[in-house]
């Protein structure tokens, strides 16, 4: 198949059809002064051995985990994967799998969605998810918008200012084109969300808050719940950690209308920022408010079990303007790849898993503050905490990177008020030896 399908002839054809006379008049309707004017400076083609010597020298520019040991999550988190896991993920029946529209010929990708549905809700305790969605940030933002349409006349959602920032931004993009308003609420000295403003606001739809948060703080859920639910508004529930439910209370058991977040730890690289994906559950009765798939079991004209796309809901399938959604792809590979990883822990692989990266991130952190450092808040962590250096901590930083040790994450350019805050991340592919060396640096 040729990369460029259409000739010139056809190109010429199709614009006499809809009356230009070039392709660039498709684009006249673009302000002339935000449109890219001259030829893109692109280097010229490379053979084979040449592109890969290029990209080579590209990678050894880059700190990767690689590296001796990465010491950041924010959002993106260094797990051990199972071989078994890149095993099945691998196969090429998943590998070139497309969106099982037709089930008589998708039995068995239907089923593994089916798989990770089920696993998903027992995971975050709730009645039904969805077939996944692209990322934790889309997946906020589309969780905003449902409780706009269950609210139907409330224009207004509240996000804590403790979510990740880049989620919020999404959500900014998502929500504030349209007559919504965005309040963001403040924290208070233990790092949890402070909810007293939310007493103001007459058409409050959702409250959204993230658990652990951006600073790696338990918030309080099943506090959180009811008091929005005083409010006569949905709670969501947002992570960018889902290992952290092998440990601690699950959201849906803490009173939660609606959970999504991020579940690259299940399984996936980090692979510099990506793929991700989307994990969404949510009560039943907001099933039809759901955006994304929803996979069902049945059983043919014989009796015999089966498995089609029971709910459907994006614009391009029969609800058109009603949609929920216009998203596009259920990420079907990184949603089988979540699923193969959580059944292959089981619930007491997770705990333990859990509980690992918790006294890992507790040895750290009890290491940081016997060393000077002092806590930035002073609620409950799980495998992630910022604490606040008295000195400049960038040329002990600078040290670690020297030794391939990426230790801590600046909040100043998220938060400047911040100044000489770090975010620090221990995982399970953290030895106690080089936390040590790490704190022996830090003690100089």
């Amino acid at each position: 198949m040729r990369y460029l399908p259409h000739t010139e002839e056809e190109i010429a054809e199709m614009l006499a059809v809809i009356g230009q006379q070039s392709l660039a008049d498709l684009f006249a309707h673009i302000p002339a002064d935000t449109r890219f004017q001259g030829e893109l400076d692109i280097p010229g083609p490379l053979s084979e051995w040449d592109l890969t010597t290029h990209l080579e020298v590209l990678g050894q520019s880059m700190f990767t985990g690689s590296s001796r040991a990465v010491l950041i999550g924010a959002g993106s988190y260094d797990h051990h994967i199972p071989e078994i896991v890149r095993s099945l993920s691998g196969r090429s029946e998943f590998l070139t799998a497309y969106t099982p529209y037709q089930p008589e010929m998708a039995q068995g990708t239907l089923q593994g969605i089916f798989e990770f549905q089920t696993l998903t809700a027992r995971l975050l305790g709730m009645e039904v998810a969805n077939a996944s969605m692209y990322d934790g940030a889309s997946a906020l933002a589309e969780a905003l918008l449902m409780a706009l349409r269950i609210g139907k006349k409330k224009g207004t959602v509240a996000i804590s200012s403790a979510i990740h920032p880049h989620y919020r931004e999404v959500v900014k993009t998502y929500l504030e084109p349209g007559p919504f308003e965005i309040v963001e609420l403040s924290l208070g000295d233990d790092g949890r969300t402070d909810l007293s403003a939310l007493s103001a606001i007459d058409d409050l739809a959702g409250v959204a808050i993230q658990s652990p948060n951006f600073f790696g703080i338990i918030e309080d859920h099943q506090q959180s719940a009811d008091f929005v639910h005083g409010l006569g508004a949905l709670y969501i529930a947002c992570f960018s950690e889902p290992l952290t439910f092998g440990l601690f209370k699950n959201p849906g058991s803490a009173g939660a209308d609606i959970v999504c977040g991020e579940g690259q730890s299940f399984g996936m690289k980090q692979s510099f920022g990506g793929s991700g994906l989307g994990m969404f559950g949510c009560k039943q009765e907001f099933v039809r408010n759901m955006p994304g798939r929803v996979v069902g079991q049945t059983v043919d004209k014989d009796g015999k079990r089966g498995f089609v796309l029971t709910l459907s809901t994006r614009e391009q399938h029969i609800r058109r303007e009603k949609a929920t959604s216009n998203i596009c792809s259920n990420q079907g590979l990184c949603a089988m790849t979540a699923a193969i990883y959580m059944a292959t822990l089981g619930h007491t692989g997770m705990r333990q898993l859990a509980r690992l990266n918790y006294d890992k991130a507790a040895y750290l952190r009890k290491g940081l503050l016997a060393a000077g450092a002092k806590p930035l808040f002073s609620g409950p962590v799980f495998n992630e905490f910022a604490v606040v250096f008295e000195k400049d901590f960038t040329p002990v930083r600078q040290r670690l990177l020297d030794q391939g040790i990426a230790a801590g994450l600046s909040l100043e350019p998220y938060y400047p008020d911040l100044g000489n805050a770090f975010l620090f991340c221990a995982t399970e592919t953290v030895s106690r030896a080089l936390i040590d060396e790490l704190l022996e640096e830090v003690r100089r």
